[in-house]
């Protein structure tokens, strides 16, 4: 049922899209703004299905499996979106886009966020797997274990491994690299998923853990926002 409501939504999200470069290709920025709304919502609600599916047995391979597989999918079906605030700060840092698309590109994964945990909680009040009830009822997940000053490390650590291993594909046949990034995030899920949820994605994290944010609002954002801008920021200026 979780995988087929997760098919379901990259379904909708693909129709979607392709409407919407239908009817707005006279209205390029709007579109734009448009096609990093769906492709932000599809990361998010699959991913915060995926979460739920985290303690399927055999733990870790299940999710790891499914994590790869989607990222693959995500990979596939949403060329041209970057479905992360830090991945839309490149362009701006190198002067190939202008404060207002960006900060529209920003406003629309965040607006995403927030649409696709308010649609997953609506689907998980429906209760058709078991485990729904349980996330529905669970505030903050605390997805830090371990301390804040490590939290951040890891964040940041990983956003920078991350964001380099973009740079360094770019050039890669989009069919190879959309695997070789997958299997990136795999790795970073398996290494510190268990510590900080291995997000380096600040819109993610905040779909994923909005009362945690809500709760404790400075340490959230300094580990899961700022953390992964800095790496960003990091990296380009390594390059």
């Amino acid at each position: 049922t979780s995988l087929g409501l997760m098919v379901a939504v990259v379904v909708a999200v693909g129709l979607c899209r392709s409407l919407a470069r239908r009817r707005l290709h006279a209205r390029p920025r709007f579109c734009s703004f448009v096609l990093e709304l769906l492709s932000t919502f599809q990361v998010c609600a699959c991913t915060n299905e995926l979460s739920v599916l985290g303690s399927t047995e055999p733990r870790p391979h299940i999710a790891l499996t499914l994590t790869y597989g989607f990222t693959v999918l995500h990979g596939l079906t949403l060329p041209g979106s970057t479905c992360n605030p830090c991945g839309t700060l490149q362009p701006l840092w190198g002067g190939r886009s202008s404060v207002r698309v960006g900060g529209m590109k920003i406003g629309a994964q965040f607006a995403a966020a927030v649409l696709a945990r308010v649609f997953m909680h609506f689907v998980w009040r429906l209760e058709m797997v078991e485990s729904h009830s349980g996330a529905l009822a669970q505030g903050c997940g605390n997805p830090m274990q371990t301390t804040v000053v490590q939290a951040f490390c890891i964040e940041l650590l990983f956003s920078v491994v991350f964001q380099l291993t973009i740079l360094q594909v770019e050039n890669i046949k989009p069919s190879y690299r959309v695997h070789a990034v997958a299997l990136l995030i795999t790795m970073l899920v398996f290494a510190g998923g268990n510590l900080t949820g291995a997000i380096f994605n600040p819109a993610l994290a905040f779909s994923l853990h909005p009362n945690c944010f809500y709760d404790r609002f400075f340490t959230y954002s300094l580990v899961y926002w700022i953390a992964p801008c800095l790496g960003k920021f990091l990296t380009l200026h390594l390059f």
